[in-house]
């Protein structure tokens, strides 16, 4: 049952441990190989592997041991009567070194039993919901020890279960479950990049919702930021607010195609973009080439007729330019829009031979000035296409030319 220092086995402590039939003697049991050991996890994994221990009854009751000393009574951080350890993770440092070699070890006796990664999911998500049961030093050691489980790629435990089980009213309201996700992130992040946390986020179905783990009065950006800035997680506030920016322009596209599918009054839809710049604080730039794609996305094409196409898309710029003029109010907003045409036009097969009249219309309607549509012309650094467009504006470039020297 346990190794002799010259390696051979010894077989007579085995009949010390009865077959445990019930969660009490089965909780003993394990105890018994952890006292035996002095909490050395090597040779407690191998007892554990040669001992008659029914897990698959009594996994719950194995995990309680592994985390707080023995099995412990339902609902509470309490212990049951009987035998205790004192090797558990909760009694251990709450650092990294400390606990690493408990998910090392669990990692060791799931292997051999992945049935077992049921109940630990089980057991966890029950801790996690106990939360406020624990003293803020035991929060942070399951914090620890939930991002090494990850780190360590301990045998496909959900991430879904584990965040949301976080997520009931109680310990958000407390603090808890932003406490317990912060110091989660900052041990994920010794070992992984940001990327990876992003991830493991979109595994658990988190990547939006970061702020449902702050308090009701704290979910706001400026919270957002000055909590993980502080708390020196200062990229998962550059991420998330890149996030909620890319989240707020796609809002803007999407209603802005609406509006302009359902013929929505061209000074309304004006109000409402300047009122979504102001409120989400978007830069000029972003907001014309929405303005841009939504025009083009509220497009309703014909299946196969180019021509048809053609006018469909000439229609709409003719249409709607007007409310490009009005953001695109300096050389440089005019000279990237021509650009975010160019590639959309060398991207889009069905727009390939638009790109002079559309350009052209612009300058009908004084969205594009013609300084800008010479630039562009002589000396513009997009290659996407470049040289089929320069030779169909070619025309239209003369003409300007020409009005210009008989100015």
């Amino acid at each position: 049952f346990c190794s002799s220092a010259s390696g051979t086995r010894i077989k007579t402590r085995k009949r010390n441990i009865a077959v445990p039939l019930d969660t009490a003697t089965f909780g003993d049991a394990v105890v018994q190989i952890y006292l035996e050991h002095h909490g050395d996890l090597e040779l407690i994994a191998k007892d554990i592997d040669a001992a008659d221990l029914d897990f698959s009854r009594y996994g719950d009751t194995f995990f309680e041991v592994v985390f707080t000393g023995g099995p412990n009574q339902p609902g509470t951080t309490k212990p049951e009567e009987g035998a205790q350890q004192p090797y558990s993770v909760l009694n251990c440092e709450s650092t990294r070194q400390s606990i690493l070699p408990y998910v090392l070890f669990l990692q060791k006796i799931i292997r051999r039993r992945p049935f077992m990664i049921k109940t630990l999911e089980n057991v966890m998500r029950r801790l996690l919901q106990s939360l406020e049961l624990y003293e803020a030093e035991d929060r942070k050691k399951l914090a620890i020890f939930t991002a090494l489980t990850f780190s360590q790629k301990l045998s496909g435990l959900p991430a879904e279960t584990i965040f949301s089980a976080l997520l009931s009213d109680s310990l958000v309201a407390k603090g808890l479950a932003l406490g317990f996700v912060t110091d989660f992130f900052k041990e994920y992040l010794v070992d992984y990049s940001l990327d990876d946390l992003v991830g493991l986020l979109k595994r658990a179905k988190m990547e939006d919702r970061l702020l449902d783990f702050f308090p009701m009065q704290k979910r706001s950006l400026e919270c957002f930021a000055d909590h993980f800035s502080k708390e020196g997680l200062g990229i998962l506030v550059e991420y998330n607010r890149k996030k909620v920016f890319d989240l707020k322009l796609k809002e803007l596209r999407t209603t802005l195609t609406d509006q302009i599918v359902e013929g929505v009054d061209l000074a309304e839809v004006t109000e409402m973009v300047k009122q979504c710049r102001k409120e989400a604080n978007l830069p000029d730039v972003d907001v014309m080439r929405t303005i841009w794609d939504a025009t083009m996305d509220a497009v309703e094409w014909s299946g196969k007729n180019q021509q048809q196409n053609s006018n469909l898309a000439l229609r709409q710029v003719k249409t709607w330019g007007k409310l490009l003029g009005t953001f695109c109010t300096t050389a440089k907003l005019e000279m990237d829009l021509i650009y975010r045409i160019q590639t959309h036009c060398y991207e889009d097969a069905k727009l390939m031979k638009l790109f002079p009249e559309i350009v052209q219309a612009l300058y009908d309607q004084d969205v594009l000035a013609e300084d800008t549509v010479l630039s562009w012309f002589r000396k513009g650094t997009n290659p996407k296409g470049r040289q089929t467009f320069v030779k169909g504006l070619e025309p239209f470039v003369k003409w300007l030319e020409e009005a210009e020297e008989e100015e």
